[in-house]
């Protein structure tokens, strides 16, 4: 990789770290008026939507788990990484396989994440209250993360699409 390129992708993946950090930000002042807890925009997991596009897997796997202990030692505490941790990369995971299919919309691939980011963190919750009463907060935790899947992706694909005009641009 020559110079050129390597700096373009350091600043892409600061790019997308610093979003994460701002999004992260923004979504501890966006009251939630749902009496339901745990329930979140997901926010920052856009910028897990747009990397998986633009930067891949292994470039999203790092952004991610950077933005998660950045965002936990900034916003948070330890289990708040560790239940990030547990949602984030269950949905990398389901992500990145239906991305290589080839077969899915960037939004529909983003519905499938917030479902299962919210799979793996009332799942990593039962095994740490050791009780299976948390998996009742699960239709709504799912209906949320439809909906929030569905808006990042919207946005997500949006992000993505002009961020690769821009970096063809770039790159020329």
């Amino acid at each position: 990789m020559n110079r050129e390129k390597k700096a373009i992708t350091v600043a892409l993946y600061g790019l997308l770290i610093a979003l994460a950090m701002v999004l992260s930000f923004v979504e501890t002042m966006i009251p939630i008026p749902i009496p339901v807890p745990g329930i979140k925009l997901g926010l920052a997991n856009l910028v897990t939507v747009v990397g998986l596009y633009l930067i891949g897997i292994p470039g999203t796997i790092a952004v991610t788990l950077i933005r998660i202990v950045l965002v936990g030692l900034s916003f948070g505490n330890p289990y708040s990484m560790i239940y990030g941790l547990s949602g984030s990369f269950l949905s990398l995971f389901v992500m990145a396989v239906l991305k290589k299919t080839g077969k899915l919309s960037q939004v529909s691939i983003s519905v499938l994440g917030g479902i299962a980011h919210n799979i793996g963190q009332i799942t990593f919750a039962a095994v740490i209250v050791q009780t299976p009463g948390v998996f009742y907060y699960l239709p709504f935790l799912l209906a949320a993360g439809c909906i929030a899947g569905t808006l990042i992706g919207i946005v997500g694909g949006i992000i993505t699409e002009r961020l690769q005009r821009a970096m063809r641009g770039i790159k020329k």
